[in-house]
């Protein structure tokens, strides 16, 4: 990653942990139990997470869950085919909104 997003080191973990360490402990416990096997499967999990984090644009969630989706037995093309889904549907979300300024545009024109 470039400087604009540095590698997180465990100088920076260190320091989250003594800032907050409570809420932090908790976390991790949440995205233990998050990822654990249930209903759906790691593999599926983070195969989602992929797709979210693209979504959101995180680069750590990313980095991170595109690691998690490979150690859980994902494919590169699962992976692949997630993004393309996380990519549709930012997409989707552009198109769906449109709506918002047709309606704009429609109230302007009758206004006028």
């Amino acid at each position: 990653m470039s400087d604009m997003y540095p590698h997180s080191t465990p100088e920076t973990q260190a320091r989250r942990r003594a800032l907050a360490p409570e809420p932090l402990k908790a976390f991790q416990e949440f995205s233990r139990r998050v990822f654990a096997d249930e209903a759906l499967s790691q593999q599926t999990k983070q195969l989602i997470a992929v797709a979210v984090a693209h979504t959101t644009q995180c680069p750590y969630c990313i980095r991170g869950h595109t690691e998690g989706a490979l150690k859980a037995g994902a494919s590169p093309e699962q992976i692949m085919e997630a993004i393309w889904v996380a990519a549709e549907m930012r997409a989707g979300a552009a198109y769906a909104h449109s709506t918002i300024a047709l309606d704009v545009l429609k109230t302007a024109a009758e206004r006028s």
